[in-house]
């Protein structure tokens, strides 16, 4: 696990999974088809869970311009920034179930934000560094 600092916020527009793990595909296909185009995007998977318990899962992609998800009826989510816990991934698509193991070792943390949620910071069509915020109360910067 490292530690990744965001400097700035990321502003996401967002499409949400219809179910999880299964609908995360098809979120992500939609997201796609309302962006037309991933010209200038970079892509991410946000989730956290529900007020049943339950994976609330949205594919994202960062926001061009302010209204953008108004404008193509999506949701918009935003990234803060921060420290995170991280693990890199490489060649996801061939190690899915990574990504969910990741999380499960990032999680066990004490120190990770009660009120963050699960990043999937995809970096290309092959890398991805999942990620959860550190409580900034908790979390303080070794100098």
């Amino acid at each position: 696990m490292e530690k990744y600092f965001l400097e700035d916020d990321i502003k996401l527009i967002c499409v949400p999974a219809k179910s999880f793990p299964d609908g995360v595909m098809e979120a992500f296909e939609r997201l796609a088809k309302k962006t037309s185009s991933k010209n200038g995007r970079n892509l991410f998977g946000i989730s956290y869970p529900g007020k049943d318990g339950k994976i609330i899962y949205k594919a994202a992609a960062n926001k061009l311009f302010d209204g953008e998800a108004e404008e193509l009826r999506c949701e918009s989510f935003t990234v803060k920034k921060g420290n995170y816990n991280a693990i890199f991934i490489s060649d996801f698509m061939n190690n899915i179930s990574d990504i969910s193991k990741a999380f499960n070792e990032i999680l066990k943390d004490p120190l990770i934000d009660p009120n963050g949620c699960c990043v999937e910071m995809y970096l290309n069509e092959k890398d991805v560094r999942c990620m959860v915020r550190l409580d900034p109360v908790k979390f303080i910067e070794e100098e």
